[in-house]
């Protein structure tokens, strides 16, 4: 069975958490490295986000009195919120360099992780990982020293042509974008790969999907509708979006900021220019974190009946 993750998930407003649900994170310095985590109360499992290449830690938070650097772009801020509202406590760790690397910094992050979990006496709990692109490649390797009870994979295919795959290696859920083909021809041979060691696995395929008018207010906070409508509109006349609304080409190779700076007609805050071409990659569903599957990913986490979960946010 292969859950599809597109258009119709993408319903999902930014605002549409209950607003019990709030992002009010603590940030520290441990090992030279940021450290920012919240804790519900009761919390139910634990989750360490690894992000992918360019990321840091404060990309899964909104700015705010406790974390003034803190940008919280739109796919990590709603996983956040999505793992706040199922009572996850969750940890962000930023990598030491541009991408994750596999050899002293995994010993590093293992140790903060559990000295973390240990300080806040978290340790009966449940332990999953998310990792995106290079920080998907990091957790499926962190998962052979650290005993998480299960890890998805977004964007990457994970190391498992390059590692003992140990008997109690964790559940493994691939959340991948079909378009790329070559990952999407690696996870196969890797979900044969797990099986055959009598692991638990399963993919997500998430598939590209339109823009609209409302598309780029409805995902960015801060965003408002007319400019939204007006960036849709200018697509639409460079180009960049065929008739149905699709991306014709990845957001990174669309000359969509070239556009705007030409364009009189909008005045977009540049600090949301990187949550711009954040939810344009996502549109094109090649390769970009996505909160879209939240559901099935958490469903994958902490499996409804195991736990008196909500089963969904609000």
């Amino acid at each position: 069975e292969k859950p599809n993750s597109s258009y119709g998930l993408v319903k999902q407003k930014w605002n549409s958490f209950d607003s019990s649900v709030q992002l009010n994170p603590t940030v520290e310095l441990r090992n030279g490295t940021d450290v920012i985590w919240q804790i519900p109360d009761s919390p139910k499992a634990v989750l360490f986000l690894a992000h992918g290449c360019n990321g840091r830690a404060v990309h899964f938070w909104d700015r705010s009195p406790n974390c003034p650097n803190c940008i919280g772009l739109p796919e990590e801020r709603l996983l956040v919120l999505h793992a706040l509202s199922r009572g996850f406590a969750i940890i962000t760790i930023s990598s030491a360099g541009r991408c994750w690397t596999l050899g002293e910094e995994r010993l590093v992050v293992r140790e903060i992780i559990r000295w973390w979990v240990e300080r806040h006496k978290l340790e009966k709990l449940p332990l999953v990982a998310l990792g995106a692109s290079s920080g998907g490649y990091f957790v499926s390797a962190l998962a052979k020293g650290l005993r998480f009870s299960s890890i998805a994979l977004m964007i990457a295919e994970g190391l498992f042509d390059q590692m003992d795959i140990p008997e109690d290696y964790p559940p493994t859920l691939f959340v991948h974008m079909p378009k790329d083909s070559y990952r999407q021809r690696k996870i196969g041979e890797f979900l044969v790969v797990l099986r055959n060691k009598g692991i638990d696995v399963a993919e997500i395929e998430c598939m590209e999907f339109p823009l609209s008018r409302n598309f780029f207010t409805d995902r960015i906070p801060g965003l408002e509708q007319a400019n939204s409508t007006k960036l849709f509109e200018l697509f639409q006349e460079k180009g960049f979006i065929d008739e149905n609304g699709y991306m014709r080409s990845d957001g990174r190779r669309t000359r969509w900021k070239e556009a705007l700076r030409e364009s009189n007609a909008i005045f977009l805050n540049k600090n949301l220019v990187h949550h711009v071409q954040e939810e344009l990659n996502l549109a094109f569903a090649y390769h970009e974190m996505t909160s879209l599957p939240s559901e099935q990913i958490f469903k994958w986490f902490l499996p409804i009946g195991s736990l008196d979960l909500p089963s969904e946010a609000k």
